[in-house]
């Protein structure tokens, strides 16, 4: 363990929490367009939706969306009011689509490219 650390291989842990335990069962993926993409404004928009609480992951991207923002609410009512009274208030935001998450699947194990092993088992 203290080998992979020091090279970078292992670079954190973390707790897992049920997120419907702690008032936050629904999920959504939340595409978001940002114009015009600059440096700049990616970056701060980057920076703002990180430091949400609704905010579980900001995924920087490639193609027609610039973002996908992983949250977690309490309620539809609660997501519609994150994408609207947050996000599309935005002036650099120029396109939000939600989709709702109904089960995330997660590898239990991660393995590096090309290495045969037994099929990991997911979690969720």
């Amino acid at each position: 363990m203290k080998a992979l650390r020091e090279r970078g291989v292992i670079t954190g842990a973390r707790l897992e929490l049920g997120l419907a335990e702690i008032g936050r069962p629904v999920q959504a993926l939340v595409a978001v367009r940002v114009r015009p993409p600059t440096r700049d404004r990616i970056e701060g928009f980057r920076e703002w939706a990180a430091a949400l609480p609704e905010v579980l992951g900001v995924f920087v991207t490639s193609g027609s969306e610039d973002f996908l923002i992983h949250v977690a609410v309490p309620d539809n009512e609660h997501l519609y009011a994150f994408v609207i009274d947050q996000l599309t208030e935005r002036p650099e935001v120029a396109d939000v689509r939600t989709s709702i998450v109904y089960e995330h699947i997660r590898a239990a194990t991660v393995m590096p490219v090309g290495v045969v092993s037994a099929p990991a088992h997911l979690s969720r």
